[in-house]
C-alpha cells in the first residue's frame, strides 16, 4: 500500500509536526511498509484461534490479604546506618 506525501503532510499537521520533504518522503515509505505488512497478517488463517491480550497466558501473583503483627521498631532499626528518637535519620532532601 503506498502513501503518499500529502498524507503524511495532513498527519504530520494535525500532529503539529513541521516536517521537511525528505522527512515526509522517508515516512511515507516506512508507513507504507507497515501497511504491507499489516495486509500480510490479515492474510493469516485465525479461524478457531481465540483472542488474546497477551503472547504468552499471564497470571496475577496476589496473594490474600493476612493480618500479622507489625515488625518490631527496635528490630526495624537493627540495620538502619542512622537513626534517632526511634526514627531513621535520612539526608535532608529540600533545602
Amino acid at each position: 500500500m503506498k502513501i503518499t506525501k500529502e498524507e503524511v503532510q495532513h498527519v504530520a499537521n494535525l500532529a503539529r509536526l513541521d516536517l521537511d520533504d525528505a522527512a515526509m518522503e522517508r515516512f511515507a515509505g516506512q508507513i507504507g511498509n507497515i501497511l504491507e505488512y499489516v495486509d500480510n497478517l490479515k492474510q493469516v488463517d485465525t479461524q478457531g484461534v481465540p483472542p488474546t491480550s497477551h503472547a504468552i497466558s499471564q497470571t496475577n501473583a496476589f496473594r490474600e490479604d493476612e493480618v500479622v503483627e507489625h515488625l518490631d521498631r527496635d528490630l526495624s532499626l537493627a540495620n538502619a546506618p542512622e537513626k534517632e528518637d526511634g526514627t531513621f535519620l535520612v539526608p535532608r532532601v529540600i533545602a
